[in-house]
């Protein structure tokens, strides 16, 4: 790493007020035992039921329909063709475990709604890698089926692809006069298993950002090659610099700011403070600060330094269903991949529209009040 000095700070991370939304929970740690309640809905916990499932078959005298290959080795693709098949036993097998783990989501939830953030929830997205499949979707609406009789809460699917929505959710943590007069932004999304940068094309309108979309992607699965940090950093900044030069090939301007999506509680300095276990090396602590270090390595964008912004991943994913929860006021993300990610959220938009209203509402019965004062 060049020693040239830390770039300057223009934006805090992990903000909790932006232009659109403020996040007033996210990575909470709800504690049940020696574990977390997140714990039961994460991918992990669907092939444990999986596993489970398969063992009391075992346990009865009955050969097991899947095989010999471990659970966690079976893809959702391949999950999803026994599913369909024609071995009703493996059929079961597979029904059983998204029955089991729907009933267990639907507690994590009912858990979560009870924390003072959650209370007022009106809708839930569910993203993550699990969400994605016809496995994740039957067992969020058996969630949502047990839900109905204690709770108006509605669960709905990301909208977009949670390999696209960890990147698209990033234009949303920039101001929007950052965005202005520019075409697109650089994303990174990075995971215990995976990492990605994308390049986003965004549009604004009302200064909020809109219509972001992924123009381009790439994508590494580091869990394979089980790099050092550092490898890890030089290969996010490649890809990132990959991303920026096909900036120039589609002719899009872009902005000089990077998010960064990353698991764990992230302090405003871009420190990871907890949560950061799963990635390649030691993430954590103040010793290492992965946003001025891919700002310094990165170099200029547009003869500026980039701003290089870090909030967590949840937060992100999330984040890039704003232009679809306008028409109410307070939600939430759960995102079910290695682990189960959460965030809360409440839109500044309707409220900032209401104290207008309000304040025109003043101004009236003021001026009514001086029209009848000149009447008397």
């Amino acid at each position: 790493m060049s020693d040239t000095g830390n770039p300057p700070m223009v934006f805090p991370h992990a903000a909790r007020t932006l232009t659109a939304v403020t996040v007033d929970s996210y990575n909470e740690e709800l504690r049940e035992g020696e574990g977390f309640v997140g714990d039961r809905a994460s991918g992990r916990a669907f092939r444990k039921i999986l596993d489970r499932c398969r063992a009391q078959l075992e346990e009865n005298g009955i050969e097991d329909p899947l095989g010999d290959l471990a659970s966690r080795s079976i893809s959702k693709s391949k999950l999803e063709k026994i599913l369909n098949g024609k071995d009703p036993l493996a059929a079961g097998v597979v029904h059983t475990a998204i029955e089991e783990f729907g009933q267990e989501l639907a507690e994590v939830i009912r858990r979560f709604l009870e924390v003072d953030a959650w209370r007022n929830t009106e809708r839930i997205v569910v993203g993550g890698g699990l969400s994605a499949s016809h496995i994740g979707e039957l067992a969020m609406g058996r969630a949502a089926v047990l839900l109905a009789d204690v709770s108006p809460v509605k669960l709905v699917p990301i909208g977009n692809h949670p390999d696209e929505a960890g990147l698209m959710g990033a234009v949303q943590l920039a101001p929007s006069w950052v965005l202005a007069g520019h075409d697109a932004v650089l994303a990174a999304d990075i995971g215990g298993t995976n990492m990605r940068a994308g390049l986003i094309r965004f549009k604004v309108k009302d200064a909020e950002a809109t219509k972001a979309e992924v123009v381009k992607r790439v994508h590494w699965r580091h869990a394979d090659d089980k790099p050092s940090r550092d490898e890890a950093v030089e290969r996010l900044v490649a890809m990132l610099r990959e991303m920026a030069d096909h900036a120039d090939v589609e002719k899009l301007k872009l902005a000089p700011f990077v998010g960064l999506a990353c698991p764990g509680l992230i302090d405003e300095h871009g420190t990871i403070q907890r949560g950061g276990q799963n990635l390649p090396g030691n993430w954590e602590g103040e010793g290492f600060n992965l946003a001025q270090i891919v700002a310094q390595k990165l170099g200029r964008i547009g003869g500026h330094e980039p701003a290089v912004v870090m909030h967590n991943d949840a937060v992100v994913q999330g984040l890039s269903e704003v232009p679809n929860m306008r028409d109410i006021e307070n939600w939430a993300v759960l995102t079910i991949g290695t682990g189960l990610g959460n965030a809360h959220f409440v839109n500044r938009r309707p409220a900032e529209e209401d104290e207008e209203e309000k304040g025109k509402k003043a101004k009236k019965k003021e001026k009514e009040k001086g029209k009848d004062r000149d009447k008397d």
